[in-house]
């Protein structure tokens, strides 16, 4: 995860932190089975499971699902759309049309990662 980070030129830290958010580091959820750090919806390199419940691409490994998620924030978000903070980010990732608390959601990252930045290894 860090090396793709620094390969994609994201800090790791902010992987780690969707990672956490989004399914306590691929304990719990679909990520269990998908192996999608953010629990990406269906890309068209990847199968689509869980039709039923919206769809989500299924990684080859967890390191693959990594990999997908940095190329995701990295090309789509960062580069096409300009969204290159949490607080523009989470709208579009996370939409509460999606059932998502968009807030709670942005805070609880950037809780996470500033946590993180100041070297405390528990949010």
């Amino acid at each position: 995860m860090y090396n793709l980070g620094v390969q994609y030129g994201i800090d790791p830290v902010y992987a780690l932190a969707f990672f956490m958010h989004e399914s306590t580091f691929g304990t719990t959820g679909v990520a269990q089975t998908t192996l999608s750090l953010g629990n990406m919806r269906c890309i068209a390199t990847r199968p689509c499971i869980f039709r039923n419940i919206g769809g989500f691409a299924q990684m080859q490994s967890w390191v693959d699902g990594f990999d997908q998620w940095y190329k995701l924030i990295r090309n789509l978000y960062v580069a096409q759309w300009g969204l290159v903070t949490i607080d523009r980010i989470i709208p579009v990732y996370a939409p509460s049309s999606d059932h998502n608390d968009v807030n709670g959601y942005i805070n609880a990252l950037k809780y996470e990662i500033n946590t993180w930045h100041t070297g405390n290894l528990r949010p």
